[in-house]
């Protein structure tokens, strides 16, 4: 009864605070296109430009008492609740199907995973509408993936320390490396410079060749599960330009949360 409890208050926070940064990723990605200060500005209207009160910010619920559109202008709420219900979606998803023990290590990477899933929502928002994988998210995710090797290799040693560096710079220099030769091939035509840059953290987030390799495999899965059916109905052609980011992170999700049971499937399957 006591562990259902707890289980239960370690989910109701991390949907609290996953709505509550759902509800920043959206503000930031406007923020961002608009080159707008977004540590210091306030929330407003992307009609009307009217400043937003706290009863207009409640994740979720605002929108849905406002029927979708602003109280002050009366025209459509641009930014749709989907991002606020996603982000404690996955959060919760990941408490409940994070691959490592809750010990020291492991409390110590989810931490670190959950800012990561922030990161991950503002680049699948910004990529689908625009694109682009800004900059100043891709770097800071880098830096943050630096700090997280570094920190687990440092404190969670304990003999491969060694391992535990080089393991994620091999799986990084796959990625990107296999991404900054497509990108050099086709002249930025089959991919963009961002998803190289991408790679990086994509990689050294799996840690390894093999969850390397399958980040590549489930992202083009995912990318001919969803662009068949267009090119089938004709809306997707040849030429149609489509954002790999949000496959790519879609793919590093899959890897980190169930890459190592299906590697160890696929292993099996090898042996028989």
């Amino acid at each position: 009864m006591l562990l259902c409890y707890y289980t239960f208050m370690i989910l109701l926070l991390l949907a609290v605070f996953g709505l509550v940064f759902g509800s920043f990723v959206n503000a930031l990605v406007w923020r961002l296109h608009e080159k707008r200060d977004w540590v210091n500005e306030r929330s407003e209207c992307t009609h009307c430009h009217h400043v937003l009160g706290p009863k207009d910010l409640i994740p979720v619920l605002s929108y849905v008492l406002l029927r979708g559109k602003c109280r002050y202008c009366h025209k459509p709420i641009q930014d749709k609740p989907y991002v606020e219900l996603a982000v404690p979606t996955f959060f919760i998803i990941s408490y409940l199907y994070w691959p490592m023990a809750w010990a020291a290590e492991g409390t110590f990477l989810f931490i670190f995973w959950l800012v990561f899933l922030v990161g991950f929502a503002v680049l699948t928002l910004y990529d689908a509408r625009w694109f682009l994988l800004p900059d100043v998210i891709v770097f800071s995710l880098i830096g943050l993936a630096i700090v997280q090797v570094a920190g687990d290799a440092a404190l969670f040693g304990a003999g491969e320390s060694l391992s535990k560096l080089t393991q994620p710079v091999l799986a990084a220099a796959i990625i990107s490396g296999l991404f900054l030769l497509l990108y050099v091939v086709s002249k930025g035509n089959w991919i963009g410079f961002g998803d190289v840059k991408l790679g990086i953290v994509l990689g050294l987030l799996a840690g390894g060749a093999m969850p390397a390799l399958l980040v590549l495999l489930s992202s083009s899965l995912i990318g001919t599960v969803v662009t068949l059916p267009l090119l089938v109905q004709g809306k997707a052609g040849r030429k149609t330009e489509l954002p790999f980011g949000p496959l790519l992170i879609a793919g590093i999700i899959i890897t980190k949360l169930f890459g190592a049971r299906i590697i160890t499937w696929y292993t099996n399957l090898l042996v028989f």
